[in-house]
């Protein structure tokens, strides 16, 4: 046992690790996103282009940094150190794990905030606040939450504060056993909820918009869209994915089965979330589909306060984006305690709130994007669209790119092969052609488009 394990131990079975890094995918772009472009780009049409790019982007990659975690068994920072030399690579390479290691400093700062509303509307669904609601209303009191410092501070520190608890008690006794209760607690509350959405929503409304297979609607955008999500929906790129990987037990399984597992229960996963929230939109005539905000903190809040149970289930709803977001949120902050236990020789506890305090800090920016910082902009950005900006459009498909190109031209062939577990000749020969030569290609139109878009 090495010392990455001796310091954080190692995940109990292979099927936690599915279930963590399938956690770690499962955010609110599963929820808030994915759906809607799903139903803006052609329905049908637009999901199989979407399978397309996971087949081509996302699970190629995401075998290549579930690799370099079991490789390295330390937190992406070093383990990238570690392997550049095995490789007898630059130790530039180690700006890789850099790289990651800051973007989601950056991201879990906002994240959290964002987390924080979803805790808040689950106490307002609770409380009945939402019961016979309107449109107007409904917006008048999502732009209260954001003009409300006060509230907006509170849930974002109770967020961070569960977020710390899981992660410092540990690889076993906390991540572990977290998401051994969260994911199973997830897809249930999942279930039930697309239960309450066939009775009570439109349900074949809901349908159509997600799966009616319509080419016209797609577009050289849409691919550029399914591009895109097919890269952020599995948390690349930011070492979350190498940092669990790091903790995968010693068993030789097949790294490439157990990720196309992860990525088809992450797609899974999202279009159930489409099927659940837009029949309940289209059950309320006077509301248009949307994405990101809109859709989960003023349109749902108007359906479920006009649907028959829509207060129980509101609630169960905002539980659900909740789960998501702590699911994602403990994968983010992960990386970076790992490296400050390697490296600095503190201990978990230490490291895991000093860190959460400074990630604390920097969300604050965030909370006073949207009221007292909402008219201070960079390049016509305020602070949190440019955090937002910089890790979406810059760090993450940057980190991405660079992991493909590190390992289809510079890792140690021995290793690859040694670290991959069974795999047949051909099917590693294909893996391996398309980190090469097609995800690097697709990444880095990704990275250009998101600049000039």
């Amino acid at each position: 046992m090495n010392v990455q394990q001796k310091v954080n131990g190692v995940w109990g079975s292979r099927w936690v690790f599915i279930l963590a890094a399938t956690g770690s995918a499962v955010g609110l772009g599963n929820i808030w996103k994915f759906p809607y472009i799903t139903g803006e780009n052609g329905g049908g049409a637009f999901v199989l282009v979407y399978l397309a790019c996971i087949a081509l982007i996302g699970v190629p990659i995401m075998i290549a940094e579930v690799m370099l975690g079991r490789r390295g068994r330390m937190s992406p920072i070093n383990s990238m150190l570690l392997l550049a030399r095995e490789s007898n690579a630059s130790q530039w390479w180690a700006s890789v794990g850099w790289f990651g290691t800051l973007a989601g400093i950056f991201i879990l700062s906002f994240y959290s905030v964002i987390a924080g509303w979803a805790l808040q509307y689950m106490s307002l669904s609770a409380g009945g606040e939402f019961n016979q609601i309107t449109g107007e209303a409904s917006g008048a009191a999502f732009s209260g939450l954001l003009a409300d410092v006060g509230s907006l501070v509170t849930w974002h520190t109770v967020f961070m504060v569960l977020t710390l608890l899981i992660v410092m008690a540990g690889v076993v006794k906390g991540l572990g056993k977290a998401i051994s209760v969260i994911m199973p607690l997830l897809l249930i509350l999942l279930l039930v909820m697309l239960g309450y959405s066939i009775t009570e929503g439109n349900f074949a409304a809901g349908w159509d918009f997600l799966f009616a297979f319509d080419a016209s609607k797609l577009e050289w955008n849409s691919v550029l869209v399914a591009l895109g999500h097919a890269f952020f929906t599995l948390s690349l790129g930011m070492g979350a994915i190498m940092a669990y990987g790091s903790y995968m037990p010693e068993e030789k399984v097949s790294i490439g089965n157990t990720v196309i597992i992860i990525a088809v229960l992450d797609t899974l996963i999202a279009l159930i979330a489409g099927l659940v929230i837009f029949p309940i939109v289209f059950a309320n005539p006077a509301i248009e589909p949307g994405a990101g905000p809109g859709l989960l903190f003023v349109s749902l809040p108007v359906a479920f306060g006009n649907m028959a149970g829509g207060q129980l289930f509101g609630f169960m709803f905002f539980a659900l984006v909740a789960l998501a977001a702590l699911s994602s949120a403990i994968s983010i902050i992960e990386p970076t305690v790992a490296w400050l236990v390697e490296s600095r020789m503190a201990s978990r506890i230490k490291a895991t709130l000093g860190l959460g305090f400074a990630i604390w800090f920097v969300g604050l920016g965030t909370v006073f994007s949207f009221n007292h910082w909402a008219d201070y902009t960079l390049f016509g950005k305020t602070f949190f669209d440019s955090l937002d900006y910089l890790t979406a459009n810059v760090m993450l498909p940057l980190g991405g790119l660079l992991i493909a190109i590190f390992v289809g031209w510079f890792m140690n062939a021995g290793a690859i092969v040694e670290e991959l577990g069974p795999i047949d000749q051909g099917g590693y020969k294909y893996w391996l052609r398309i980190l090469r030569y097609v995800s690097p290609v697709l990444l880095a139109i990704v990275f250009v488009m998101s600049l000039v878009g």
